[in-house]
C-alpha cells in the first residue's frame, strides 16, 4: 500500500502546515455556509486532502453523496474516452456530441441532483487550470444558474489560467508550501511505525529527503518510502532527478549562450506541457543557480519575481520578464 494513502489527513487536525487555510474551512464547516472557492498552491500541500475532509465535517456519512469531483487535466487530456471509461460518466455521455458539449451536459446533470440532507451539495474541479477558455465561459454560466444548490470549488496550482468571470466570483485560499521542520517531523513518525524488517534511513537521509521534497509532503513521503523499502537511502540525488531539472537547465543555459527566445520557450513549455506553475518553474531554476553558478544578481532576480508572481495574473508574463531580465547577468 503506498503511504500517502496509508497516511493521508481524514480530518482536519491531521493536516499539517496549513492552519490559516484549515481554520477558514473548519468555520465554514461549523457554520455550514461556503462561498465558491479557489485553493491554490504547489503540489503536495492538502487541497484536495481539504476538501475531503471539509466533505466529512459537513455532511457526516453523506459526503461523498454531496461531493461530485472531476479530474480536469484527465477530462481535457484524454478527452471522450476518459468519458467513456469512466462509470460515473457513461451513461449520461453522448457519443455524437463534442468534449465540451459533454462537459457542460455532465456539469448540468450533476447540478440539477438535488443535495442529501443538506442546503447545497460540492462540485470540486481538481487541476482546474487545465480547464479550457471555453469550458469556463460554460462553467461561468452553470455556476450563475445553480448557485442555490451547488458550492463549486477549484484546485489548482496556476491560480493565473482561470478566467477573471470565474475568479472573481470565489474566495481565493493559498496553500503555501509545508515547513521543513513540520516535514521532518512527520517523517520521523512515519519512521518509527515502518522501519520494521526495513533497513532505517539515517537523521541525516531524512534531511536530504525534506530538501529534495521542498515544501510537497505527498512527495515527501513517497521518497521516504521509496527509500526504506528499495534499502538505498544514500540515492535519493539519483531519484528525485526529473526531466523538469533538464528542460529548466536547456533554459539558463540557452539564456548563458544569449538566447533569450529559445529560454523563454523552453520555460513556457515547463508550463504548457509539463503542467508547471511559474513558481515551480523558479524553484527548478533556483536549485539549478545555486549548483551552477551562485551568483547574487540571479538570487536577487528570482526573489523579484517569486514576489511579482504573488502579486500577478499572468505568469508567462513574469517569466518571460525573469528570463529576460538576466540574460546580461550570467558571468
Amino acid at each position: 500500500m503506498l503511504w500517502i494513502e496509508k497516511y493521508r489527513p481524514s480530518a482536519f487536525t491531521e493536516i499539517l502546515g496549513q492552519e490559516p487555510v484549515i481554520q477558514h474551512l473548519s468555520s465554514f464547516a461549523q457554520s455550514g455556509t461556503l462561498p465558491h472557492l479557489i485553493l491554490a498552491g504547489p503540489h503536495g500541500t492538502g487541497k484536495s486532502s481539504a476538501i475531503e475532509c471539509f466533505a466529512r465535517a459537513l455532511y457526516h456519512d453523506n459526503w461523498e453523496l454531496n461531493t461530485t469531483i472531476l479530474s480536469v487535466s484527465d477530462l481535457f487530456s484524454q478527452g471522450k474516452s476518459f468519458l467513456e471509461q469512466d462509470e460515473r460518466y457513461a451513461h449520461i455521455y453522448q457519443k455524437n456530441q463534442s468534449l465540451i458539449a459533454n462537459f457542460k451536459y455532465i456539469l448540468k446533470w450533476y447540478a440539477s441532483m438535488r443535495p442529501l440532507d443538506a442546503e447545497f451539495k460540492l462540485m470540486v474541479f481538481e487541476d482546474a487550470h487545465a480547464l479550457t477558455r471555453d469550458a469556463q465561459q460554460a462553467l461561468r454560466r452553470i455556476m450563475e444558474r445553480t448557485s442555490n444548490t451547488c458550492r463549486f470549488i477549484f484546485t489548482t496550482t496556476n491560480p493565473s489560467a482561470i478566467i477573471p468571470a470565474i475568479s472573481s466570483r470565489c474566495l481565493p485560499l493559498f496553500f503555501g508550501p509545508v515547513r521543513q521542520d513540520i516535514i521532518l517531523l512527520h517523517l520521523l513518525e512515519i519512521r518509527a511505525k515502518e522501519t520494521a524488517g526495513l533497513p532505517a534511513c539515517t537523521d541525516d537521509d531524512l534531511d536530504l529527503i525534506v530538501q529534495a521534497a521542498a515544501g510537497d509532503m505527498r512527495r515527501a513521503v513517497l521518497l521516504l518510502q521509496a527509500a526504506l523499502q528499495s534499502g538505498r537511502c544514500d540515492d535519493l540525488l539519483t531519484q528525485t532527478s526529473s526531466e523538469n531539472a533538464t528542460v529548466a537547465l536547456n533554459a539558463l543555459n540557452a539564456l548563458r549562450d544569449g538566447d533569450v527566445r529559445g529560454a523563454i520557450r523552453r520555460l513556457e513549455s515547463l508550463m504548457i506541457d509539463y503542467g508547471l506553475s511559474g513558481r515551480e518553474i523558479l524553484y527548478e531554476a533556483r536549485t539549478i543557480v545555486q549548483r551552477e553558478y551562485n551568483h547574487p544578481s540571479l538570487a536577487i532576480a528570482l526573489a523579484d519575481t517569486e514576489y511579482r508572481l504573488m502579486h500577478a495574473n499572468n505568469e508567462y508574463i513574469q517569466v518571460g520578464a525573469f528570463a529576460t531580465g538576466i540574460r546580461d547577468v550570467f558571468p
